[in-house]
């Protein structure tokens, strides 16, 4: 493609092929949808939170090594192989059987999960190429749909589709790959960089000097740094928080809302309610304003009062969870602070260890999110197992304090002394990393 053809407004195209693309990546946040149906066939809660835990660890570490495949094969094609993979991985749990606990663990935990790793990635990094100038606001467009997908997919499962009762487990799952790969495959039409040296005005120039962002940092430089550690601390808890009241958010509600008198049905429909429309909306929401207002705040503040604000919600949700009208003001909150830190992070670590190395760092600090999807929801659900839900939400909430404090530590790292620091520097040296790195950046360049 020629730099003519590849004008300043063609990269407001890159926004609509990363809503496609995260529509169908946030099926993940739609699993709560199915473990009804899998408690119903003899699973545990436990093993219903261990397939939506294997999914998001395989993501968080599958996204590590996606950053250097796509300096190698481009965004396009690595969108695509991430769509294949997600598409495959549902198709072939419900041609196998999704009754079947191991089947729907390998195949939607393990090959799904893969594939949002694999497609995950690309439009933050294509939205950061084409939106240099605004970071908070184009990572939260880049993942919006990451949470709107969600509504989506619960409601045709359940009230909106019937496709659950209609068709069964095993077909809503083999739909939903070919769906899935779809929009994949067409949101992936637009994921190009930019030429190189390619600024908002569409001018051709050296090099671009932004006062956040303008010192890079390598993948070792930033490991020696503290503010990584706080930073991945932070991530932990507050998006792993997050992630057990996905996983939750109707299996809880359910239980609270029979407490105080509603029937079975009306109980499912409430909190699917709950969960598909204003968790979904103000998640997707959420990614957009918390990115836009960090663009005018600052980014260390904005995560600050976002997980203060998230701890006291949490708190607050044990006795909302049983009324209709608290119950979705509350999934409507925590969703809102939940999808922040899908913007807040990314643009985050591009403040703090630079704008052209995000791509490789950012796949390392997102692990903490695989970290907190597994200690997090097989802590609501082992909890759920023993009855006591409210000690998991009070757990997550004191949780999210204690990162609200961290986040406060963080400031600006100096690269002189992450140059010389000598923490970890023998270890990663002997993994390569520098030449994984060296390696990485020719074939971005190449791009």
């Amino acid at each position: 493609m020629s730099e003519q053809s590849m004008r300043p407004q063609n990269r407001w195209g890159v926004v609509i092929g990363a809503i496609l693309i995260q529509l169908a990546l946030g099926a993940i946040y739609a699993w709560s949808v199915f473990t009804p149906a899998l408690e119903a066939a003899g699973w545990s809660k436990f093993q219903t939170q261990l397939v939506f835990s294997v999914g998001l660890a395989t993501f968080a570490i599958v996204m590590t090594f996606a950053g250097r495949l796509m300096g190698r094969l481009g965004p396009q094609k690595l969108a695509i192989a991430g769509g294949i993979t997600l598409g495959v991985g549902y198709a072939l749990a419900g041609l196998l059987g999704a009754d079947n606990f191991w089947v729907t663990l390998i195949f939607v935990g393990l090959v799904g999960g893969a594939g949002i790793g694999l497609g995950y990635v690309v439009p933050i990094a294509v939205g950061m190429r084409w939106f240099p100038d605004h970071k908070g606001m184009i990572t939260g467009l880049a993942v919006a749909g990451f949470g709107f997908g969600a509504m989506g997919w619960v409601k045709a499962a359940g009230e909106w589709g019937h496709l659950l009762d209609g068709l069964g487990l095993s077909q809503t799952l083999m739909i939903y790959g070919a769906a899935f790969a779809a929009l994949i495959l067409v949101g992936s039409l637009w994921m190009r960089m930019p030429p190189k040296g390619w600024n908002p005005s569409g001018q051709q120039v050296a090099a671009r000097v932004s006062p956040k962002g303008s010192e890079n940092y390598s993948l070792v430089e930033m490991l020696r740094t503290p503010q990584f550690y706080l930073l991945f601390f932070t991530f932990a808890v507050s998006a792993g928080s997050g992630l057990m009241a996905v996983g939750l958010m109707k299996l809880y509600p359910m239980q609270a809302l029979q407490a105080n008198g509603l029937s079975l049905a009306e109980a499912s429909a409430i909190a699917g309610t709950a969960m598909a429309v204003f968790f979904s909306l103000a998640n997707g929401i959420g990614r957009i304003a918390w990115g836009t207002i960090s663009d005018r705040l600052g980014r260390r503040r904005s995560v600050a009062i976002m997980a203060g604000s998230q701890a006291v919600l949490l708190f607050l949700f044990t006795s909302m969870a049983g009324n209709e009208s608290l119950l979705y003001l509350g999934a409507a909150l925590i969703g809102f602070n939940f999808g922040g830190n899908f913007a807040l992070f990314p643009a985050l670590t591009a403040d703090m260890f630079g704008n052209e190395r995000v791509g490789q760092n950012y796949p390392i600090v997102f692990l903490s999110y695989g970290a907190g999807g597994i200690i997090f929801p097989l802590l609501g659900g082992t909890l759920g197992d023993l009855g006591n839900f409210p000690l998991a939400f009070s757990i997550c909430a004191g949780a999210c304090l204690v990162g609200m404090g961290a986040t406060m530590l963080i400031r600006k790292p100096d690269i002189e002394e992450a140059h010389h620091a000598m923490s970890v520097h023998g270890f990663l040296h002997q993994m390569h990393w520098d030449e994984l790195e060296h390696a990485f950046e020719g074939h971005a360049d190449k791009r």
